[in-house]
């Protein structure tokens, strides 16, 4: 594929933005080359500036869905564009948003608006320790929460990519009240709490793991989870930013059967513009500002455009059906690379829950732990990456990463890239 126009932006951009790049697994450093520039982007397809087609299984990390550009919510953002972009006041429309997602995530009664998944998280994390007056705070190995200082401590997604899951800049003092449990551990669960649980404001989980790839809970495991937080006084967080309206209608709580006290959403409640949220119990969210003492603020919270397409996107993700065909999509594809990659000799393996998918070179049948992701071939990774790249099929640039399909992915788009992968895994082999 020709790049020259992809080539002279980038060339441009290392002078003046670090990397080149806005955020940086966009860099495509862990897979090789360089990265291409997006003009336009339409149903399953991104198109860049060269002319190149790329299907494409990033999703912007997530919130299209429904598909690139789709005309309801491009619509719905035309309309509230044309009354205004920001008002620094409230707008209908916070006040509907607020409703749709109280009534389809049951254990959010209360919700507060930002403009980012970090900023949600952040958020939480410091209505938690205000909450319970406690300061500690559990995350997971291999779980990406956002850039804030508390969760840069064996954080996953580009922390992970780049081989420094420590990041510089973060305050001892601070990450000494970061305690950090292995995904899927019970034991090692336990023994945290039983040892801390009087010091741990709250506990904070993507439910289904997207930044160390793919990883799904064990049986059990976010109801064991939910059982310690409520047995010592801890506030259980589940950062839905990727899983959201992903993998069910209501969340990862709803497909597994457990209610957090706090949930963060970003991504789709925002239809692909930036947006993110924090809900949960009244109690708590009664003590957010000006409710409470607890501070948080955004003068862009609430966008009238950001509300606009985010309730367009979130009424198309409640027709009926929709999650069901998703995760057949996503069934159909795992299950064709699986096929793909036996017929060619290379070890490999996949996850899929709902709408989210994962790969993962390896001998092992089976990968739900970080230490089991760390432990496959991100060679090979970049190897099919680069060879899918090439037959126009764009994988999240990570082997550390989770895949996306859309509602726009059918049988067709999904037959294409299994006969690209049937080349590309002929290609790692090599």
């Amino acid at each position: 594929m020709k790049q020259q126009r992809s080539n002279a932006l980038f060339a441009r951009a290392r002078e003046l933005m670090p990397g080149g790049v806005n955020s940086p697994v966009r860099a495509f450093r862990s897979v090789g080359g360089d990265p291409f520039f997006v003009a336009r982007a339409d149903g399953p397809f991104l198109f860049d500036v060269d002319g190149n087609r790329y299907i494409d299984y990033v999703g912007s990390w997530g919130p299209m869905i429904t598909g690139h550009n789709h005309p309801r919510v491009r619509e719905a953002v035309e309309r509230a564009a044309r009354d205004g972009l920001s008002f620094g006041a409230p707008c209908p429309a916070e006040v509907t948003m607020a409703e749709t997602l109280t009534r389809l995530v049951p254990s959010c009664e209360m919700v507060r608006m930002v403009n980012s998944g970090t900023e949600a998280t952040l958020s939480a994390i410091r209505l938690a320790r205000g909450a319970t007056g406690r300061a500690r705070i559990v995350k997971f190995e291999g779980c990406y929460h956002g850039h804030g200082d508390s969760f840069l401590v064996k954080a996953g997604s580009g922390a992970l990519t780049f081989g420094v899951p420590d990041s510089p800049g973060v305050p001892k003092a601070l990450a000494d009240l970061t305690l950090t449990l292995p995904y899927n551990d019970f034991d090692a669960a336990s023994a945290l709490f039983d040892r801390s649980g009087d010091d741990i404001a709250g506990l904070i989980i993507e439910p289904v793991v997207g930044n160390a790839n793919c990883l799904p809970p064990r049986e059990g495991y976010l109801r064991h989870l939910r059982e310690l937080c409520t047995r010592h006084g801890a506030v259980l967080i589940f950062d839905e930013v990727m899983t959201g309206f992903r993998v069910a209608l209501g969340g990862a709580q709803a497909r597994y059967g457990v209610a957090p006290d706090l949930t963060t959403f970003g991504k789709i409640i925002g239809g692909g513009m930036p947006v993110g949220a924090y809900g949960g119990r009244r109690e708590l969210m009664e003590q957010v500002s000006p409710a409470g003492p607890v501070y948080q603020a955004g003068t862009l919270s609430g966008n009238p455009v950001a509300m606009a397409a985010g309730l367009a996107m979130l009424e198309l993700v409640q027709e009926p059906g929709f999650h069901q065909r998703l995760e057949a999509t996503a069934n159909a594809l795992c299950d064709g690379l699986e096929a793909a990659a036996q017929e060619a000799g290379v070890p490999f393996t996949s996850n899929r829950v709902g709408a989210m998918f994962g790969m993962f070179f390896t001998e092992s049948p089976m990968v739900d732990s970080y230490a089991g992701a760390v432990a496959c071939d991100a060679a090979a990774f970049a190897r099919f990456f680069r060879a899918m790249l090439g037959r126009g099929v764009f994988l999240a640039p990570s082997a550390f990463e989770a895949g996306f399909v859309s509602a726009a992915h059918d049988e067709a788009i999904v037959a294409e890239t299994i006969e690209a992968a049937r080349a590309a895994f002929a290609a790692v082999r090599q």
